[in-house]
């Protein structure tokens, strides 16, 4: 297949045929066969609308390509813009997920804390009132043991009161039980 010459290359014709052109004696102008040049410049014309069609569809073609390209930079930074936007509000979100769970168990070390010098304070209280109670409960322990050393001794009564059956550490137990079985505490 036949390549016809392009614009430039018919240009550089004409000017080769001109400048191959013979000059006038005694003179600067020269001698040019007008009917090659004039054929030339025919031809060129004809093509000229062919060539500014295809100068046309390349600028056409280049538009549109920087148009899609515009179009694809500006969807990549929306879109990255979203993104940063999406990131910065889930950074902000955790931050505040941080904070409340911060604020939370801070909360709850209060309230552990306060629960235990609540239960202490009662403990305290308790134990208060056992030593009391254990106290008196000692004291008429003693109490009872010397008003029974205290009682006169008849003949018949040689008999040990540690040696009976009856033990005063028992019998402290279960005055000692019926001191807490009462509901005074």
């Amino acid at each position: 297949m036949e390549e016809t010459p392009n614009f430039d290359q018919r240009i550089r014709e004409v000017i080769a045929l001109l400048q191959a052109a013979r000059p006038m004696p005694l003179s600067s102008s020269v001698v040019v066969n007008r009917d090659e040049v004039v054929a030339a410049l025919e031809s060129m014309l004809d093509d000229l609308p062919e060539e500014v069609r295809r100068a046309r569809w390349l600028l056409k073609e280049r538009d549109e390509f920087l148009e899609s390209a515009r179009g694809e930079a500006e969807a990549i930074v929306e879109q990255a813009a979203r993104q940063a936007e999406a990131m910065v509000q889930r950074s902000e979100v955790v931050r505040q997920a941080e904070a409340r769970a911060i604020h939370v168990v801070a909360d709850a070390e209060a309230e552990a804390r306060r629960h235990r010098r609540e239960t202490e304070d009662w403990c305290e209280q308790r134990l208060e009132h056992f030593d009391t109670t254990l106290t008196k409960v000692t004291a008429a322990v003693l109490e009872g043991r010397q008003r029974l050393r205290a009682l006169p001794r008849t003949e018949h009564d040689d008999v040990d009161v540690r040696d009976d059956n009856v033990d005063l550490r028992d019998e402290a137990e279960s005055s000692h039980h019926l001191l807490f079985d009462q509901d005074e505490f």
